[in-house]
């Protein structure tokens, strides 16, 4: 079963790699044609190009540099990631960052459509859906989103997409007096459809509760579970009505994106396992958000 974890884990890096793709062509092919800025690290690192390729005339061959710029502020977001989050979101982050800056490096900065206000549309949800999957994947996109996936822990109002948006608006503020009117405008309207985009493709809030019913010994599945998920799991013993034999009830609540993760543990252990999965459940007291 060691194999199946790795298979499951391995195909989260892989879409995690698609929405890292996803979001730099929503960058390079609607965002940087348009001359807009994205906000968050990445405006910051996009304003720094801007600077650079104009007050000091740097020329950089038609490569966005602002990606390379984005992966070298990321190092410190990579030492919160390793403390705060775990070695495997670590790990994830690290390879998600550095992918979606090697295609932002070898994607072309081309117009796509002349149209500004259907850039940022286009743009923001293509990006928006590109973080979002990296997300929903356990991963991140570095930047904001790992500070973001923090103050979700701390505040159940807090969502990722939203951390970004007040930031964002922020930003803003400040582009405002250093660049075009318009622009800005153009840019919080990209923001918002980056925002909603993101969240609609994440959705962390989704709050499963699952039922286990076993004859097994429980005590590796439950070491497995703590190690691997970093859920809590409430425990009691039953009586089987028609057989009268004794069974093991877990109670296990958790995020919609962790059930098939769950499942494969639960199957390790005991693949004649009685699970039963309940969604959408409300909770309130001492729960952990996740990704």
């Amino acid at each position: 079963m060691k194999k199946e974890v790795l298979i499951y884990e391995g195909k989260r890096s892989l879409f995690s790699i698609l929405g890292a793709f996803l979001y730099a062509a929503g960058i390079n092919l609607f965002v940087v044609p348009a001359e807009l800025y994205t906000g968050g690290l990445m405006g910051i690192c996009q304003v720094i190009r801007t600077l650079l390729a104009e007050a000091l005339g740097l020329n950089f061959q038609g490569v966005d540099i602002a990606g390379i710029i984005y992966y070298i502020f990321n190092i410190p977001v990579f030492i919160i990631a390793f403390t705060k989050m775990g070695r495997k979101f670590f790990g994830k982050t690290v390879i998600t960052v550095t992918m979606m800056t090697v295609f932002m490096a070898l994607l072309p900065t081309a117009v796509v459509v002349e149209d500004v206000l259907a850039s940022c549309i286009v743009g923001g949800i293509i990006s928006g859906a590109g973080v979002g999957i990296i997300l929903r994947m356990g991963s991140s996109g570095g930047g904001m989103d790992v500070v973001g996936v923090l103050l979700t822990r701390w505040k159940r109002d807090f969502s990722v997409g939203k951390v970004n948006l007040l930031i964002n608006l922020a930003l803003y503020c400040a582009c405002f007096f250093l660049f075009d009117m318009e622009v800005v405008v153009y840019s919080i309207i990209y923001a918002s459809v980056y925002a909603v985009a993101m969240d609609k493709m994440h959705t962390q809030n989704i709050n499963v509760e699952v039922n286990v019913i076993t004859k097994t010994d429980t005590t590796a599945l439950e070491k497995e579970v703590f190690q691997e998920l970093g859920r809590g799991i409430t425990k009691w013993s039953a009586l089987g009505a028609y057989t009268y034999d004794r069974s093991h009830v877990l109670y296990i609540l958790l995020s919609k994106y962790e059930v098939n993760h769950l499942k494969t543990i639960i199957h390790k252990h005991d693949p004649g396992a009685f699970v039963v999965v309940n969604e959408d459940v409300s909770v309130d007291g001492n729960y952990l958000k996740k990704l």
